[in-house]
């Protein structure tokens, strides 16, 4: 007896590992040899395939496409349509499945509806990518990123607020009161 959903009209392939408490919804196809953690929500029309690696309470929206070479870490929120690339120069006819780009998708990072990750970038923890935006770099965690290509404009709360920092570099997520600090361009969470 499974301890997961899957609708009728979805597909698992043989060699898929599924964890407890996860829904995966109308016609998605996860393939072999990838792993879905636990309490995942998998929506519909998506395909993760093989070698996928998806932590726990990941939320992958409608019509995601999540190829081999990506990871990611627990509460991941892949929104509608966003896709992930694997190869950075695909031909039809050249065969590169050799070639699979990696990407990483760190703890708690948002990616916006129909935003693309162009392989090989990973994306850090409680990283923010707004809806349409093509990521083409790294991702330091807690930045917010638009357009196209991704620009940096601001940092992000752990609880997706915008954070502005004060003279000493210091700024409290409006909802947590959780404080973080700038310093060197990067964000750490202050632990207290």
């Amino acid at each position: 007896m499974k301890d997961y959903f899957v609708h009728e009209t979805a597909i698992v392939d043989e060699g898929a590992t599924i964890g407890k408490g996860t829904k995966i919804w109308h016609f998605s196809h996860i393939m072999s040899n990838c792993r879905i953690g636990e309490n995942c929500n998998i929506g519909q029309n998506v395909v993760i395939s093989p070698e996928v690696i998806l932590g726990n309470q990941v939320k992958v929206q409608n019509n995601v496409s999540v190829y081999t070479g990506v990871t990611c870490d627990d509460d991941v929120f892949l929104g509608p349509s966003c896709v992930f690339t694997n190869v950075t120069n695909p031909r039809s006819a050249v065969n590169r499945k050799s070639q699979y780009a990696k990407t990483h998708v760190g703890k708690g990072a948002t990616i916006g509806a129909n935003a693309t990750i162009v392989c090989g970038h990973d994306i850090g923890a409680y990283a923010f990518i707004g809806a349409g935006a093509v990521v083409t770099k790294t991702v330091p965690a807690y930045a917010l990123l638009v357009g196209n290509p991704a620009k940096q404009i601001g940092w992000m709360s752990e609880y997706g607020h915008r954070l502005h920092f004060d003279e000493k570099g210091i700024a409290e997520c409006p909802e947590s009161k959780q404080r973080y600090h700038l310093q060197n361009g990067l964000v750490q969470k202050i632990e207290e």
